[in-house]
């Protein structure tokens, strides 16, 4: 039983099937999830509650996941291609400063953290190589993890920047 719950959340609920990019189609499966959870209409939804909520789905995906895609590897393969939770848990702390700005943006800057993820996730900026090379789930994730950082600091430098020179309004 517990072998079967850590593939469907190390899997992405099955996005880490895909024949195609199991990679991309678990951070696209990620990005919906977090512009779904943009879009919740709670009374409350303002300053930094979307950044709270998003920041603490990637802190408790961080441990399932360390758990989930752990349980997924093996000797004879480290980091099976259907494990893809990493991804989810990369693309929402790159969508961290979309959550931050989010009342400032349009729902389509979703795709902005969704590229640059793809591309520090498949390039691999120092440390992400080396965090690779760790033992089962820590390896698994944490790559991505810090794929994501990177992502997340870029995004919002460019976001700050942009909301800047649009001035006040």
């Amino acid at each position: 039983m517990a072998d079967r719950l850590a593939w469907v959340i190390g899997s992405g609920f099955g996005s880490g099937l895909s024949p195609v990019a199991p990679g991309t189609a678990g951070s696209a499966a990620a990005g919906a999830i977090f512009y779904v959870i943009m879009l919740l209409p709670l009374a409350v939804w303002h300053y930094f509650l979307p950044l709270y909520v998003v920041a603490l789905l990637s802190v408790i995906g961080l441990a399932v996941g360390v758990w989930a895609t752990g349980r997924m590897s093996t000797e004879a393969n480290p980091d099976p291609g259907a494990a893809v939770w990493d991804e989810f848990v990369g693309m929402w702390i790159t969508c961290l400063p979309v959550a931050v700005f989010w009342e400032a943006l349009q729902p389509y800057w979703i795709a902005l953290p969704f590229l640059v993820f793809r591309v520090l996730d498949i390039v691999k900026p120092w440390p992400c190589r080396r965090l690779e090379r760790l033992h089962g789930g820590w390896g698994i994730m944490l790559d991505d993890v810090a794929a994501g950082v990177w992502g997340g600091l870029a995004i919002f430098v460019l976001l700050a920047a942009l909301l800047v020179m649009a001035g006040p309004g």
